[in-house]
């Protein structure tokens, strides 16, 4: 018989329209924050051709953004307990509008990938805020906040490469000033929408270290760490593959937007309809092993597009599969506060991970074109013997009990809230 699932009930479906104007304008630049994540994928042959770049230094673009959004989370708490969460998002745009700006005014390759890394800080100051902001206002509760928050990740990584390749068949150049113009208007539609949050108190500031005490508990690590290798294996497949297939601008975006498509789908609604049947350690270990196999299989058939376009497109199913299993199982994990154990664990996953692309164009021109998939395949393949390892860890934390003085900080925080929006 099924284990019973760790989800929280979701709410009612009216919940999910009826929203005040705040969560509609973070999910809006939520989106095209997303779109970052695929953006580059259509143009990283021209982006090579453009600036006589290697594979290596081509996916150093990845390998910067992804390293700067990992490291960048032990300080997305410090930031917005100084100077409000709205602030903190409105800092994370402007800084996203300035370096991709930036990116699409360079001359090489190394500039390209320096000002992509000051874009990962942009958009980790901003990602992680809009999540608090989401469940501070979103009608419906927490899980209607992440429900929301998946469908706007789902919504811009598979428009992402759409945008990348309409805008990149004219010059590689034209994409990232496309996200500039993008998020300017967000900043603005920010600015207007979202109530201004009261000054954070000092009792109430969060300390450097926080996210790293967090990841004292035996089973959040654990998570963390499965979900580093889970990522080893997401960065190969996105970033390297593009440079493999052999296909023009628009062909590339259509593959990934296809590919965009399915993450968001299963992510959004298969991954919430299993989790009510089946416990997450049990889901997640098909998914690992269908990524192992895809990666294999590309690995294998590497010369022929025919096969290689229809895998890395039915690649995104298992991936957002994984994506939302591994979201729901670092959540539920730890009695840490939330905040905190999401910095932790994407702090881990996402610099740990960062290491793939740059691993990737390495491998691809000092042993083979299909080295970095089978050792990216390796990787996750080591996570299902962690996870196997670690299962009677991985287990719903017991729900945490507030001391008084917390209580009374969380009814003082409300009433300011409420005071704020009056």
């Amino acid at each position: 018989m099924p284990e019973p699932s760790i989800d929280v009930p979701v709410a009612a479906p009216t919940a999910k329209l009826k929203q005040p104007p705040a969560v509609w304008a973070v999910l809006a630049a939520s989106v095209v924050a997303f779109m970052g994540i695929g953006l580059v994928d259509p143009i990283l042959p021209v982006i090579g051709k453009g600036l006589h770049a290697s594979h290596s230094q081509i996916e150093l673009l990845f390998t910067s953004y992804f390293l700067i959004i990992g490291v960048s989370n032990l300080l997305t708490g410090f930031v917005s307990s100084r100077i409000g969460d709205k602030n903190t998002l409105m800092l994370g745009l402007i800084l996203v509008v300035v370096f991709s700006a930036l990116a699409g005014q360079s001359h090489s390759v190394n500039e390209v990938v320096a000002f992509r890394a000051g874009w990962g800080l942009g958009i980790a100051l901003f990602i992680s805020t809009s999540m608090s902001v989401l469940i501070s206002h979103a009608a419906g509760g927490p899980q209607r906040a992440v429900t929301l928050f998946e469908s706007a990740l789902g919504i811009g990584i598979a428009s992402g490469p759409l945008l990348g390749a309409v805008l990149g068949a004219q010059t590689w150049r034209a994409p990232f000033f496309g996200v500039a113009a993008l998020m300017f208007v967000s900043f603005l539609v920010i600015v207007s929408s979202v109530p201004k949050t009261p000054a954070p108190t000092p009792e109430h500031r969060t300390r450097l270290t926080e996210p790293l005490r967090a990841l004292g508990h035996t089973g959040l690590a654990l998570g963390s760490i499965i979900a580093l290798l889970w990522n080893f294996g997401f960065f190969t497949l996105l970033a390297y593959t593009p440079l493999i297939l052999g296909l023009g601008v628009y062909q590339l975006g259509a593959t990934f937007f296809a590919w965009g498509v399915l993450v968001a789908l299963s992510a959004v609604y298969i991954a919430p309809y299993l989790l009510k049947r089946y416990p997450v350690t049990t889901l997640l270990l098909p998914v690992l092993a269908a990524v192992t196999a895809i990666l294999v299989l590309i690995g294998i058939f590497h010369t022929s597009e025919s096969v290689l376009v229809p895998l890395i497109i039915v690649s995104g199913l298992p991936l957002g599969l994984g994506n939302s299993l591994l979201s729901n199982l670092l959540f539920s994990v730890s009695h840490t506060d939330p905040a905190d154990a999401a910095a932790a664990t994407n702090f881990i996953r996402f610099t740990g991970g960062a290491i793939a692309p740059f691993l990737a164009g390495k491998l691809s021109e000092k042993v083979s074109t299909q080295a970095p998939l089978y050792v990216s395949a390796a990787v996750v393949l080591v996570s299902i013997g962690v996870l196997l390892a670690s299962r009677g860890v991985l287990t719903p934390a017991a729900p945490r009990v507030q001391t008084p003085e917390e209580e009374f900080a969380r009814l003082e925080d409300e009433q300011r809230k409420q005071l704020a929006t009056a």
